[in-house]
């Protein structure tokens, strides 16, 4: 079983974290029937610049694309079927030399940018080419895996007609959260954190635009203003700050009332989750939502998007609201969590629908129909 996996340095997160779940799930649960390996393209000139833009983004490419399919074609000559965990590594399946496959879809939203359809982003013609390329490596791929009702549906509107036979398998949980007890949580948060018992709002994310980060800002600044919040803060986890989002940030007064954490550990993220009033969650556009149903998972209500996946994915244990309309979003918030305990109830139960072994389970009995040919 060849597990393909992403190139380190495009800093994909979400992509490396859910090749590895499934490399860790597979050995842990099916040592006995799988031999399992996961390889990824390797830093070799990207040594040089690391990134995903300018020169790093070049270098890359010659890793990706040209030294890493040798590499590949010796590897496919051990595999019996292969999973390409990101669907934007379908660039290789014309090199699978037609052995069985899969390959997960997580989002369409690079696609659907380089198509011009969202407003707020315009891609370069590099980027349209590289898409395209990734279409074309879709539409000839054996079977499809979406983490979401949501991607299917946009998936099969790109393609047309044109989609390979697909399923849907969500995403478990890539990691033990459950709800952490304060007096557990305060040395995992002391080295990150304030001191003291200062409240805080959560958010969990990237910079991709469409994480809507400054939404986030807008959110907490409306919040605030209420009385019932007047003494909470904004802890945002995840890449390092952009200067659009500090400007922002200062634009709206908000100073040492929000702190930036940089890339924790699944430890101290359990305890931000656990700790948190509420996780702040209002993303434009998703694939599947993981922050939604760790937070979940941990006992913390979920403030996100009425929208799909969001909405779909947090069930009945979250505040759905409108993203860019932050006034009237605060107001719904102050009120939902004036009772926090069904929300936290719904919640966890809602979590436990992301069994990462029922996830696997699932992929393994598409591997099965895989190599039968039954897809």
């Amino acid at each position: 079983m060849l597990l393909l996996g992403n190139y380190v340095n495009s800093d994909q997160q979400s992509m490396q974290r859910f090749a590895a779940m499934m490399s860790r799930e597979l050995l842990a649960r099916y040592a006995e029937q799988l031999d399992v390996r996961l390889v990824r393209p390797p830093v070799v000139l990207g040594r040089l610049r690391k990134g995903a833009s300018g020169l790093g983004k070049w270098l890359g490419y010659v890793d990706r694309f040209l030294l890493y399919p040798p590499l590949l074609a010796r590897e496919l000559r051990w595999a019996d079927l292969i999973h390409v965990c990101d669907h934007a590594n379908a660039v290789y399946v014309p090199m699978l030399g037609g052995k069985p496959h899969v390959v997960t879809c997580h989002d369409m939203l690079a696609v659907k940018a380089a198509r011009g359809e969202y407003a707020e982003i315009s891609v370069r013609a590099t980027g349209r080419l590289l898409q395209r390329w990734i279409l074309s490596g879709l539409r000839r791929s054996q079977s499809i895996i979406c983490v979401s009702d949501n991607t299917m549906r946009q998936l099969q509107g790109v393609l047309q007609g044109r989609c390979p036979p697909c399923a849907v398998i969500p995403n478990g949980l890539p990691f033990d959260y459950r709800p952490l007890p304060a007096a557990q949580a305060r040395p995992l948060l002391a080295p990150i954190m304030w001191a003291g018992d200062r409240p805080y709002f959560l958010h969990v994310g990237g910079n991709q635009w469409y994480k809507n980060r400054e939404g986030v800002l807008r959110l907490f600044a409306a919040l605030i203003r209420l009385p019932r919040y007047r003494r909470h803060a904004l802890v945002m986890v995840g890449r390092p700050w952009p200067p659009r989002l500090r400007a922002a940030r200062d634009e709206l007064g908000l100073g040492a009332r929000v702190t930036e954490v940089v890339d924790v550990g699944n430890a101290a993220l359990r305890a931000l989750y656990s700790q948190a009033e509420a996780l702040l969650f209002p993303s434009l556009h998703e694939g599947f939502g993981w922050p939604i149903i760790e937070a979940q998972a941990c006992g913390c209500p979920v403030v996100t998007s009425s929208r799909a996946p969001m909405a779909d994915i947090a069930g009945a244990g979250a505040i759905a609201i409108d993203p860019e309309r932050p006034e009237a979003a605060a107001g719904l918030v102050e009120r939902r969590l004036r009772d926090r305990a069904p929300l936290v109830a719904q919640g966890l139960t809602n979590a436990r629908r992301y069994d990462p072994g029922d996830m696997v389970a699932r992929y393994v009995a598409a591997y099965r129909a895989a190599l039968s040919g039954c897809v």
